[in-house]
């Protein structure tokens, strides 16, 4: 069944008051691996699904970022998405891998750590795009929160020629040769079934993923009467500087707890 547990093991961790797993769950059928992150003890928590971005080796989840949030009272899983870490499956850029992040979901949801209504999702960069689509296919999410997040796919491969090759190859084409492969990776156009509340953080100086994929977002939300919040740096880039990165963090994990629950 999607997002059962069929196997972890303790991993290192930096910090004396956070437990992390490497875990093997399941996703249609294939053994996905991921990380697991919570305070230690028997508390119940909120549920934090942290959504990577990049794609195979660029991006990589990192155990420290995932205990930065562990440690503000939640219990974060982070899927490493299908064929990576040792997982099986081929990763697909926002394609049938949106159901490794649906089924991350569904993990913590069902997780004896876990408060069932107030599991948020978090998506970084390429992330983003697996945060909404994940949102749209589970029921009872709590928040989402998008930061520096893809929402339109064929805009990434318009701003990064770096990655043109890659998308072709995993999409199958071009965003004129296969527009419909495309739009079904792009959340802009399926937000009418979004239920939770939306938080967008961005840099305006972002190169990596432009501010207009934010913009895209927060206008589409508004157009259907969604709720959605906006916090826009316009001086920063991609990466906040450390700093701003803890104070944001910090800002963020308020807003999630104080989102209903579901």
């Amino acid at each position: 069944m999607d997002g059962d547990i069929i196997d972890q093991y303790r991993f290192p961790s930096p910090h004396p008051g956070i437990e992390v797993f490497v875990v093997t769950y399941m996703s249609q059928g294939l053994k996905v691996k991921g990380f697991f992150a919570a305070p230690k003890g028997n508390g119940v928590y909120d549920g934090f699904l942290y959504l990577r971005g990049g794609i195979k080796n660029v991006g990589q989840v990192r155990v420290p970022r995932l205990i930065e949030f562990a440690s503000r009272g939640f219990a974060v899983f982070a899927p490493l998405y299908r064929g990576n870490g040792g997982g099986e499956g081929n990763e697909d850029f926002a394609g049938d891998d949106r159901y490794d992040a649906f089924a991350g979901f569904e993990l913590l949801r069902r997780h004896p750590l876990v408060h069932p209504g107030r599991v948020h999702l978090f998506g970084f960069s390429r992330g983003g795009a697996m945060a909404l689509h994940a949102a749209l296919m589970a029921e009872n999410v709590c928040s989402v929160a998008v930061w520096g997040g893809v929402t339109d796919m064929a805009l990434t491969y318009q701003e990064r020629p770096d990655l043109r090759r890659m998308m072709k190859r995993v999409i199958g084409g071009t965003p004129n040769k296969c527009p419909e492969r495309y739009r079904h990776r792009t959340p802009l156009y399926h937000l009418e079934r979004l239920k939770a509340p939306v938080l967008i953080i961005h840099g305006g100086r972002d190169e990596n993923v432009s501010i207009e994929h934010a913009w895209r977002l927060e206008r589409r939300l508004k157009q259907l009467g969604k709720p959605v919040t906006a916090w826009y740096f316009p001086t920063f880039t991609h990466y906040f500087p450390p700093p701003a990165n803890r104070k944001t963090v910090q800002r963020l994990t308020q807003w999630m707890k104080q989102q209903p629950t579901v």
